[in-house]
């Protein structure tokens, strides 16, 4: 049986959870810095809860816009997000992103999975994707530089 395509990054963030996990979870900070690389966000709207929907409208610096949308299956304040990622058009390719933090000195480890990707394109693609979105979240909640 092949297997399916998915992505782990884990990321040290200098950050405590409750910083990330709002940057993650709050339209007004969503807005400001969500996406893989310098474009703008153009929306952002979060029911963060159980069954409750997203929907965050972004463009690239080559000008494409994109509009991942996808319902929250599990909440924990600070700790884990696990929601379903589809995008607008294609909701046969929904697959699932987990979001888990953990508490280091000085900030954050955060993980992310993101689990039941089509293919393996699709994979690479979002691999470099949230490469770029780990990036400015480090960036937006405060993480000058995380000592290796």
């Amino acid at each position: 049986m092949a297997k399916i395509p998915s992505v782990t990054l884990v990321r040290k963030i200098k950050a405590p959870p409750a910083k990330v996990y709002a940057a993650l979870t709050q339209p007004g900070l969503m807005i400001q810095w969500w996406g893989p690389d310098a474009g703008p966000t153009l929306s952002a709207e979060a029911d963060v809860r159980p069954g409750g929907r997203f929907s965050i409208v972004f463009r690239l610096l080559n000008g494409d816009e994109h509009n991942p949308r996808g319902v929250y299956q599990e909440v924990v304040r600070d700790k884990k997000l696990v929601f379903t990622w589809e995008w607008a058009g294609s909701p046969e390719r929904e697959s699932r992103v987990t979001f888990l933090l953990e508490p280091l000195e000085g900030g954050t480890e955060l993980t992310l999975i993101h689990e039941q990707l089509p293919d393996e394109a699709a994979r690479n693609s979002h691999e470099v994707g949230w490469r770029g979105f780990l990036d400015k979240l480090s960036l937006f909640v405060g993480d000058a530089a995380w000592p290796s």
